[in-house]
């Protein structure tokens, strides 16, 4: 009983063990923020005035995130292009001449002549191109004392076969906001973009726990 107990354990363990890891994110930052309160603000409201610095916005221009909890919109164009090329040639020759004694003159010839010629000629051509386009909405979460802002959000769209996550953080400066109170993921400094679906394919690509081991083991 116990030996058969032993072995439904080992087998769970086994199978379990088989199993797709879930793959980190990333964007470990906080992906949202509320607004702050009057009291959490460090301008103090001005009893019984109408003008409130706190909530100050200049009038000739566009409403811009400038606060904790303000939204703004992200337009996403990362694009990578990675080339690399390389040759590589070697050319070794030798040659040896020995010098045999009268009996073995007849038999090989005088003097022994051994000539050796090595070569290799080879060449590597890589190219590597990423590209990732979208527009999400991202929040203030943070307001540095220089203004720069930490800004963070998360997208999810459900589909049939899973659901696609598009996660995002980083820090903007408030020059960068153009019209529109968007601005450009190439424009934003320590920027994480992070792509991850729920669906079958995300977890296939992830090697399971028991694999990862026995590749680390193996010798080829």
């Amino acid at each position: 009983m116990k030996i058969a107990t032993f072995a439904v354990f080992a087998i769970a363990t086994m199978l379990s063990g088989c199993a797709s890891v879930t793959p980190t994110s990333i964007v470990d930052s906080p992906r949202t923020a509320r607004p702050l309160t009057t009291e959490q603000m460090q301008v103090k409201p001005t009893s019984g005035a109408i003008y409130q610095g706190g909530n100050f916005r200049p009038i000739f221009e566009d409403r811009r995130a400038r606060q904790v909890g303000d939204v703004l919109t992200l337009v996403i164009t990362e694009r990578t292009t990675a080339n690399k090329a390389g040759t590589n040639s070697a050319n070794k020759t030798s040659a040896v001449s020995i010098g045999l004694p009268k009996p073995l003159q007849g038999t090989f010839g005088n003097p022994l002549a051994i000539n050796n010629n090595n070569s290799f000629s080879g060449a590597d051509n890589q190219t590597a191109s990423n590209a990732f386009t979208g527009t999400m909405g991202i929040t203030v979460v943070e307001v540095l004392p220089n203004g720069n802002l930490i800004v963070a959000g998360e997208k999810q769209v459900g589909m049939n076969k899973g659901v696609e996550f598009i996660r995002f953080s980083g820090m903007v400066n408030p020059d960068n906001i153009v019209t529109g109170n968007t601005v450009s993921s190439t424009a934003v400094a320590d920027a994480r973009v992070e792509y991850r679906t729920s669906s079958q394919v995300d977890k296939a690509e992830v090697a399971s726990m028991v694999s990862r081991f026995f590749q680390s083991i193996l010798p080829f």
